[in-house]
């Protein structure tokens, strides 16, 4: 196995999951990786602090509101915001952070790991790992 293999592994080990940069478009991949969540029977909730609902799943701004804590955190943000969005996970306590194709930042990846996160980015996208996870 190599190590993102087994980072993967212990990402999908969660039983609660967010998906940041959630979106009610479903041509955006904020909305595609939300579904492949739902479509693996997953727990996932959209954060997204201007919608209210997404794919029938209640919203929420961030994740202090979210109603308990999640394992990991899917990224679907442009780098700038993903910046942010890892201090904000630590913050949450989670420790597990996957930085979806195009909202990594080499800033917010030597972050995340001086703050002791686990990071996938620059990788595999969900959406090919979780369709096709044996």
């Amino acid at each position: 196995m190599t190590d993102v293999d087994a980072k993967i592994t212990a990402f999908l080990d969660g039983t609660a999951f967010a998906v940041v940069g959630a979106s009610e478009d479903r041509s955006k991949y904020g909305n595609k990786v939300l579904r492949v969540y739902q479509q693996n029977g997953l727990t996932v909730y959209p954060v997204n602090p201007k919608a209210k609902e997404i794919e029938g799943l209640a919203c929420y701004p961030d994740f202090a509101s979210l109603p308990e804590a999640v394992h990991g955190v899917s990224i679907v943000t442009p780098p700038a915001v993903t910046e942010k969005v890892v201090e904000q996970a630590h913050a949450a306590g989670i420790r597990h952070l996957w930085m979806q194709p195009g909202a990594e930042s080499d800033r917010a990846i030597k972050r995340a790991e001086e703050l002791g996160m686990e990071v996938l980015a620059g990788g595999p996208c969900i959406l090919v790992k979780l369709r096709y996870r044996e």
